[in-house]
């Protein structure tokens, strides 16, 4: 066809073909090049010998392949594509985006086809839609594993990112995580304390991006060398960096026939991993002040709100089942003198020392909560008999019965434990809350058992557990 072209009197059409910036390819009904003009080199990267006779479909990049099958069937059929896009792997490795105008010549029976470079265009257009959808997926999205997807989904369109890791660092504790990591080859990593030791530690470290691909890798130190993954054939990491300094990286990771990462990569992902980091701590500051709003500072227990709100779920799924509960309510007897005595850095790590003993004697489908002062009420679910309630507020006394060494200072505390079963005693949060107070008290004063039933009830004993005074 070109060869017609050119027997007229003029320079040959071939000579002006390759002054065009756009590409002209020409494919064969088998769908190989047999014919590319001079631009395919600077485009594609391979020379024009090196792409005649060779499949078109194998330089397409894999997840465009059966959309662009598709599009050229269409085309053979008679259907012209004037505004068609696809994305191809470069002899280097690296993604280019094509904008194609192709149609079938039935005479020549072949696809002719201009292809125009559109990846910097699409750059600049993915990263204007990246930066709206990192702001939106940083409010919309539930927790953090959630907002890692949405990131993983974002960058995804933006660059190949089948290998892709979230590394958070705490400098407090000198730690490394990856809450998110999705590889093809290689299992989360472990948690590493001290971070060091890792090229995501040095990407924190240096708060610089790092490109590591086999051509660069001897320009890199030896202790960077040494740590590569001798899988991994392009190793991409960009530090998150936010107000406070450098919270973690993003990391892309190809293997061996897979894509390559360049430098236009490098400064894509680090633009958007700064908004990135915005998003990250925005969601960090909202999970931390909803955590402040439901769990006890001093204890890490739950707080007064998040108790009635499990109390009021546990209520509404006995009534439906037909089941019982119990709220054990405990006050340290004499604890004020410990503040009076040694303080009030000791009574804190005393309340601490009590969570965590009262914590160890219950089910982990119970609740323990700190509801102020030295107050703590323990939830009880799925309880078979309202006697059953005894045995854990033995168990509760017996802990804190053991002396406790704090500051040098042993220390033995006891509860006053009261206790409300539902349905016996109320069948609301407010109700058996206050039952269980009223007969707290009245075991402080010394008169009563810490478990007064209706006179339905029967019990077989107070397990040795007398009432303590105050």
């Amino acid at each position: 066809m070109l060869a017609d072209m050119e027997t007229n009197t003029c320079a040959p059409l071939g000579n002006f073909i390759d002054l065009m910036l756009d590409a002209i390819c020409v494919v064969d009904a088998e769908g190989r090049f047999v014919f590319v003009s001079a631009a395919c080199e600077r485009i594609f990267g391979y020379a024009p010998e090196e792409m005649i006779g060779k499949p078109m479909i194998e330089l397409v990049l894999p997840e465009d392949r059966p959309r662009t099958l598709q599009a050229a069937n269409q085309i053979m059929a008679g259907q012209p594509k004037p505004h068609f896009e696809n994305r191809y792997l470069r002899k280097d490795g690296q993604v280019v985006h094509i904008m194609w105008s192709a149609r079938w010549s039935e005479r020549e029976q072949v696809r002719v086809a201009v292809a125009r470079d559109v990846t910097e265009l699409k750059q600049a257009a993915s990263m204007q839609a990246a930066l709206y959808a990192i702001s939106e997926a940083a409010h919309a999205a539930e927790d953090m594993l959630a907002l890692f997807r949405r990131i993983h989904r974002i960058i995804g369109e933006l660059l190949p990112a089948d290998n892709f890791s979230v590394a958070l660092y705490d400098a407090a504790r000198d730690q490394l995580s990856f809450p998110y990591h999705a590889d093809v080859q290689e299992p989360t990593p472990l948690l590493r304390k001290p971070a060091a030791g890792t090229l995501c530690a040095e990407v924190i470290r240096s708060g610089q991006p790092l490109l590591l691909t086999p051509e660069t890798l001897a320009d890199f130190p030896a202790h960077l060398r040494q740590i590569v993954g001798r899988k991994s054939l392009c190793w991409l990491g960009v530090p998150l960096n936010s107000s406070k300094g450098t919270i973690g990286a993003l990391v892309l990771k190809s293997y061996c026939g897979g894509v390559r990462y360049g430098e236009k990569d490098k400064e894509l992902l680090q633009f958007v991993s700064n908004q990135i980091a915005t998003a990250i701590e925005r969601h960090q500051l909202h999970a931390r002040l909803q955590y402040m709003a439901q769990y006890d500072e001093l204890t890490g227990l739950p707080n007064r709100g998040l108790l009635f709100d499990r109390l009021h779920t546990a209520l509404a799924r006995a009534r439906r089942e037909q089941g019982r509960l119990a709220l054990l309510y405990l006050d340290l007897d004499k604890f004020k003198q410990v503040n009076d005595t040694h303080g009030h850095a000791v009574g804190d790590q005393l309340l601490h020392a009590v969570a965590r003993r009262l914590q160890q004697c219950v089910r982990e489908a119970d609740t323990v909560a700190r509801i102020g002062g030295d107050e703590f009420v323990v939830l009880l679910e799925s309880l078979q008999q309202p006697e059953h309630a005894l045995p854990t507020a033995d168990k509760l006394r017996g802990a804190l019965d053991q002396p406790l060494t704090i500051d040098g200072h042993s220390l033995r505390i006891l509860p006053s434990i009261g206790i409300a079963l539902y349905p016996e005693h109320g069948d609301t949060a407010q109700a058996l809350l206050r039952h269980a107070d009223d007969a707290m008290y009245q075991v402080k004063k010394g008169g009563e058992p810490y478990l007064p039933l209706p006179q339905d009830h029967s019990l077989p004993g107070d397990g040795g557990c007398a009432p303590q005074p105050a």
